[in-house]
């Protein structure tokens, strides 16, 4: 998407909306004269914007964000009717794409995570370094970081904040947060910071304490990872033989989500020398990307933010969309329905 694509060494800070990679994203993507292309994170509209200056092609823009889409207004006026914004989860994008073009496409992009934009907008609560209401949601609807934190249970607190947030005090974490709520509702970014920093303790040159609790609350209120499994599977289906998959991802967990929908739908059948090859489906995908590309020193110098930033891209075949259980790659964590239910209770 932007500039500030959640980099956990320097998340809550401010930085300027550049767009992350955008050498290697057109590299990859390839764009060219009448091609149909998904920006499926608009954002500040950085990627499409390069996109639509590389070939006289089309470009469809999606986020939730609804304030992303209504700041695009300049970028659409100036496209010369290239350009279509539309407020939707990018696992939607099958949907979009079939409502404003004929598919197949010509290619996909998909740059994950949060914005510079949320993180610097206090009032959005993505930032534990700026006073805000705990909000975190990408759109504007569903419940929000202080609702979770006022009604899930412990075990389910830290189970969100040790799987999407890799946060080793997370049990200790889930622990304060219960006994704080007890005496008053946590609902502002620095009271749960602070409540954090009482349990996890950072020496000089470590993130931020809140860094992976934040993380974890963020991509859960989002329902993060289940959004780019169902991407992935959606940008399978509506892109055409020779049409690319560029995916940009800023952690861990992210990343291996990605490398692990490319690797099996790149595979041809699996076996080994004590049991027989198992064919599978044909390859719908091949992998452009050996390693993920990574930004240089002079990209991180002008952007710090970019720095954890990993770039995989794969062609699609001429092999039909294989069906998948995407929930498979997924972590195993309780679902907001359930939490609800549970502070019903």
């Amino acid at each position: 998407m932007i500039t500030g694509r959640d980099s956990s060494a320097v998340a809550g800070g401010l930085a300027r909306h550049i767009p992350v990679l955008s050498r290697p994203v057109l590299e990859y993507l390839q764009p060219r004269e009448g091609g149909i292309y998904v920006d499926g994170t608009f954002g500040a509209g950085g990627h499409a914007r390069a996109i639509l200056a590389a070939a006289r092609c089309r470009v469809i823009g999606i986020d939730r964000d609804p304030s992303a889409i209504e700041n695009g207004a300049a970028l659409l006026a100036e496209s010369d009717g290239r350009l279509w914004l539309e407020t939707a989860r990018f696992s939607d994008l099958e949907q979009v794409v079939s409502r404003v073009a004929e598919p197949p496409v010509d290619g996909v992009l998909l740059d994950l995570g949060v914005s510079s934009m949320q993180l610097d907008e206090a009032a959005r609560g993505f930032s534990f370094r700026l006073e805000g209401p705990l909000d975190m949601r990408m759109g504007r609807e569903g419940p929000t970081a202080a609702d979770v934190l006022a009604a899930a249970p412990v075990g389910d607190l830290a189970a969100i904040i040790a799987t999407l947030g890799e946060e080793r005090h997370a049990r200790g974490v889930a622990r304060a947060i219960i006994a704080a709520r007890e005496k008053s509702p946590i609902e502002s970014t620095t009271q749960l910071a602070e409540i954090v920093s009482r349990v996890v303790r950072a020496r000089p040159g470590d993130i931020h304490p809140a860094t992976r609790t934040f993380q974890a609350l963020r991509m859960f209120v989002n329902d993060e990872l289940g959004e780019i499994a169902a991407a992935l599977g959606a940008a399978e289906r509506v892109l055409k033989a020779g049409g690319r998959l560029v995916v940009i991802s800023f952690h861990s967990l992210e990343d291996r989500l990605v490398k692990t929908f490319f690797t099996g739908k790149s595979r041809t059948g699996g076996g080994s020398r004590h049991a027989p090859e198992v064919r599978g489906p044909a390859p719908s995908l091949r992998v452009l990307t050996k390693r993920p590309v990574a930004p240089d020193d002079d990209e991180i110098a002008l952007n710090p933010r970019a720095r954890s930033a990993k770039l995989r891209a794969a062609e699609r075949t001429a092999a039909p969309a294989s069906r998948s259980n995407l929930d498979l790659l997924l972590p195993h964590l309780p679902s907001l329905d359930a939490i609800k239910r549970s502070r019903r209770g």
